[in-house]
């Protein structure tokens, strides 16, 4: 029976796969690009169609078998697949470093580089380059000793962050709180109420049993009038997988955080750099280490007396002085008093279907595309749906699933990732296959899924993702749709389309009672327009603290003294901290971001995105914010050119010179 991962259909058979799959289908593939390259590396006379499109080949058709595998494992997890994934991940990487340290095709890359300059067009140059600097990023110029010592380190950090993350999603799925007394969930919506009551039904207890997933979390510690129940989520949410709080020392990732930053500074020095920052600026717009800390500093300066001034007059309006878990809670206070608006209150007017179809007018509009549900498609869940995008003349360009909804199982948080990327060659197109995943609360009953307008704007921002891996009209898959694109310049597309969860013009379309059909009142939704840059000083030094922790513990790691990772977090936050934490507070051990994700010294990434987001999205306020010409150089200079060039090149192209951040400091009310 053939392998469901190794279909040469365009969508995965979710219907079909199942974690005994996992294991033949990847060692199937591996082995055979292994000889695929044999095959390349004994050429006396290498070409770029035969090294370099050769190499794009196999890494796609390996990309999409493994990527179901790898999306299964964060939306629908379970113990089967999750040890078929923790197998395949070291023979993975042992592949990507055999081949990334492959001196024969290093060679071969080399000659093509040489004998086909004049011949590569710009597209095919950046292919061949970007695989020159990742041969040295790899160490394929390192003796044999070292470089083995390379692919060890490689193939341990592998596991290492695989482990950091199940660690967050066990301790996250473990914690619970049973409550009896109905007074302890005043102010929580009707929907995580009853959520709460069902779950509890189902364990055959009374009461109301919450847990730990992230939209109850963020609905606990914004409207629970309780503080102590506040104080117990926040305790438990800041302290997973740590040595402290309820389930202190089960799932600890205090050592795997120490070892993966070690790990992580042996491989950068292996290569010659002094340290993990400046390998992972290798690949980024950010050019050096003191260029990212001015940036970050510089921020702090604009942003910080103005976040003092916030957390000053929220303790006054409070009437007491704060703990942390009390700021959510009170900011959302001092927003309804100022502006009359509650994230909770304004539930009843974003009904994801409606929402749905405001947002894909914003890029009908812009774009001139068309976007339509298909079913009858293979997915993973039943909450799971499936999208096709077609351009203005009719012809399909891209496709993406949509999963909104939080369970068990399914990792916190949203996502855009690559499900197929676009691959043009002589047997044809190949369009480009999306995952868009968010956490929002369920549909109850017959009343459909009720969404805060933060949940709108993170919808907003997935799908901007989503429209950069769509749009793309770059036929290499190495940098087509988000693939190539610089770290720190990833975020620009969809922090941009935020904007437009903003605009007057959208809100009026997506914001309408899900019962009555009344529109949001105009008052209420410039109210609510207002409140974007409410509280924004101590939301840009949060991040601040975030970023230059991140960059920090990379840039100064010494491995005499270890990871320091708490120390350089208490360090952060004497320089740039506002608002007062608890000593027991851990929230390194689930900086996933950092410690699993593809954050590692880019945290900082978020707000140098936000910058180059924001001086974009002036541009269009110059011109009018669904201007067709504006929108379509922004198409033609940045989402369709996906990381076929320089992102400042491509910046410089659209907006006429380089970017500014006085846009960013203007659009969030902060004086530059």
């Amino acid at each position: 029976m053939t392998n469901p991962l190794l279909t040469d259909q365009l969508l995965p058979r979710f219907d079909a796969i199942r974690p005994e799959h996992v294991e033949p289908a990847i060692r199937g593939l591996l082995d055979a690009n292994r000889a695929c390259l044999a095959q390349i590396a004994a050429s006396d006379a290498p070409t770029f169609a035969g090294v370099v499109v050769s190499v794009e080949e196999m890494n796609h058709r390996l990309q999409r078998a493994w990527s179901p595998v790898s999306h299964l494992n964060a939306v629908v997890n379970s113990a089967p697949l999750r040890e078929q994934y923790n197998l395949c991940l070291p023979l993975l990487t042992d592949y990507h470093t055999d081949l990334a340290q492959s001196e024969p095709l290093y060679k071969a890359c080399t000659a093509v580089a040489q004998r086909e300059a004049a011949t590569l067009d710009p597209v095919q140059r950046r292919v061949v380059d970007n695989m020159l600097r990742d041969f040295h990023l790899a160490g394929v110029a390192l003796e044999a000793a070292r470089k083995d010592r390379f692919k060890a380190v490689m193939l341990e950090l592998t596991t290492l962050q695989s482990k950091f993350e199940e660690n967050v999603l066990d301790a996250t799925n473990a914690w619970s709180r049973h409550v009896t007394d109905p007074a302890e969930l005043v102010g929580l919506n009707e929907g995580i109420v009853e959520q709460a009551r069902r779950r509890a039904h189902e364990k055959r207890t009374e009461g109301w049993l919450l847990t730990l997933d992230q939209p109850t979390y963020v609905a606990v510690i914004t409207d629970a009038e309780s503080g102590e129940l506040r104080r117990a989520y926040y305790e438990a949410w800041s302290t997973r997988a740590s040595d402290q709080g309820p389930l202190a020392g089960r799932w600890d990732n205090t050592q795997v955080m120490d070892d993966i930053l070690r790990l992580r500074h042996e491989a950068a020095t292996l290569l010659g750099f002094a340290n993990f920052a400046e390998y992972a600026l290798a690949t980024r717009m950010a050019k050096s280490v003191p260029e990212v800390i001015d940036f970050l500093r510089e921020l702090a300066r604009a942003a910080r007396p103005a976040a003092a001034r916030e957390f000053a007059e929220l303790e006054q309006f409070a009437g007491a002085r704060l703990e942390a878990w009390d700021v959510t809670y009170w900011s959302e206070r001092l927003q309804r008093s100022r502006f009359s608006v509650s994230q909770e209150d304004l539930r009843p007017y974003f009904a994801l279907p409606r929402v749905l179809t405001g947002l894909f007018d914003v890029a009908e509009r812009l774009f001139g595309v068309r976007i339509t549900e298909r079913s009858g498609v293979a997915t993973w869940h039943p909450d799971a749906r499936y999208f096709e995008i077609n351009d203005a003349r009719g012809a399909a360009v891209g496709s993406f699933y949509l999963d909104p909804y939080a369970r068990p199982n399914k990792r916190s948080g949203a996502w855009m990732d690559d499900c197929v990327g676009r691959k043009v060659d002589s047997s044809g197109v190949t369009n480009p296959v999306a995952y868009l995943v968010c956490n929002f609360l369920p549909p109850n009953g017959t009343q459909p899924a009720l969404l805060t307008h933060d949940d709108v704007v993170t919808l907003f921002h997935e799908f901007g993702h989503g429209l950069h891996h769509m749009l793309t009209r770059i036929a290499y898959p190495s940098v087509s749709g988000i693939n190539g694109v610089a770290w720190d310049a990833v975020e620009l597309p969809s922090q941009f389309f935020e904007n437009y969860a903003w605009n007057g013009d959208v809100l009026r379309t997506i914001a309408v009672h899900h019962t009555t059909g009344a529109p949001l009142a105009a008052e209420r939704q410039r109210q609510l327009m207002a409140t974007r840059s409410f509280h924004a000083g101590l939301a840009t030094m949060r991040q601040v603290e975030f970023s230059l922790f991140d960059f920090r513990m990379h840039a100064e790691y010494d491995p005499a003294r270890g990871g320091r990772v708490a120390q350089t977090l208490a360090e952060v936050r004497q320089e740039v901290g506002v608002v007062p934490v608890p000593a027991w507070n851990r929230f390194p051990h689930s900086f996933g971001h950092v410690f699993a994700g593809g954050y590692a010294a880019g945290y900082y990434s978020y707000k140098w995105a936000e910058v180059l987001a924001a001086d974009a999205f002036a541009a269009f306020e110059e011109a009018g914010v669904f201007d067709r010409a504006t929108a379509a150089r922004f198409l033609d200079s940045i989402l369709s050119r996906g990381g076929s060039r320089d992102p400042l090149e491509a910046f410089v192209e659209f907006r006429g010179r380089k970017p500014d951040i006085a846009p960013l400091l203007r659009q969030h009310g902060i004086a530059a």
